[in-house]
Formats: structure tokens, C-alpha cells, sequence
């Protein structure tokens, strides 16, 4: 038997908001990690599996800023 056979409804209905969950956090993350050129973040973030933590981490602390350009009048 596999292992999704000996999940509870419980356990599913657990298990599929935290794959939801992760799969966001995880493509934002990825995706501004490509645009940055932060191949170690990305290399990390897409090995590891942390349901959100790093990918947050990642978005508050090490997510180079962009400049926003300000328009003059």
C-alpha cells in the first residue's frame, strides 16, 4: 500500500492547505530569486522544503530592494 492509501480525511484535509501554502511562497520565492541572479537562494530554496519559513525568511531579510523611480512634476 502506498502511502497516500493509509492517509485519514484528516490528515488530507491537513496535508493539502500546507502543499497549497508552500507551493505559493515557494514560486514567489523562486521567481524573484531568478530575477535577482541569487543562484544560492534559489539552489536552497528549491532543495529544501520548510512549508514557507525560508522562502518568508528569504522575502523579510535577503530579497535584494529594487529602486522605485520617482516621478517629478
Amino acid at each position: 500500500m502506498t502511502l497516500i492509501q493509509n492517509l485519514t480525511a484528516t490528515e488530507i484535509s491537513l496535508l493539502i492547505p500546507m502543499l497549497i501554502w508552500t507551493l505559493i511562497w515557494k514560486g514567489i520565492a523562486l521567481w524573484k530569486c531568478g530575477r535577482n541572479n541569487q543562484l544560492y537562494w534559489f539552489i536552497a530554496i528549491l532543495i529544501l522544503n520548510t512549508l514557507g519559513v525560508l522562502d518568508i525568511t528569504y522575502f523579510i531579510w535577503f530579497q535584494k530592494k529594487t529602486k522605485t523611480k520617482r516621478l517629478s512634476k
